[in-house]
């Protein structure tokens, strides 16, 4: 499977899960896990489907293990800061070190996309 391919799905499979989360919001009239679903569409659906893009109009990087890698460890931290940041807002604790290692997760994935994107412009 390439990087594209797994981010795609990802990305869809996110964004099928966060717009179910805001309908159940809706209907409880609780919005207090809002934070964690904003951050879910914004980095597992919006972010996650650009990254699909750019490696699907970079075809030696989209067969590649380490792009691969790099869109499996955003979608899995994606989700992780997620759980965490909705669990701060309802109250628990315990969401404060998830999401404080997600995000670290998630800052070091986005280097290493970094240096993915700004090599490949150069071998270009």
């Amino acid at each position: 499977m390439t990087a594209s391919r797994i981010a795609f799905t990802g990305a869809v499979l996110v964004a099928l899960t966060g717009m179910g989360w805001g309908i159940a919001m809706a209907m409880s009239h609780d919005h207090a896990t809002s934070a964690g679903h904003a951050h879910l569409n914004l980095l597992g659906w919006v972010s996650l489907f650009l990254m699909g893009l750019f490696y699907r109009q970079n075809a030696t990087l989209d067969t590649g293990k380490l792009p691969r890698f790099q869109v499996s460890v955003w979608l899995l931290a994606s989700l992780t800061i997620a759980i965490g940041i909705a669990l701060i807002h309802s109250g628990k604790p315990v969401g404060e070190p998830i999401a404080a290692i997600s995000s670290l997760i998630l800052f070091a994935d986005m280097a290493l996309f970094a240096v993915l994107v700004i090599r490949n412009g150069s071998a270009s």
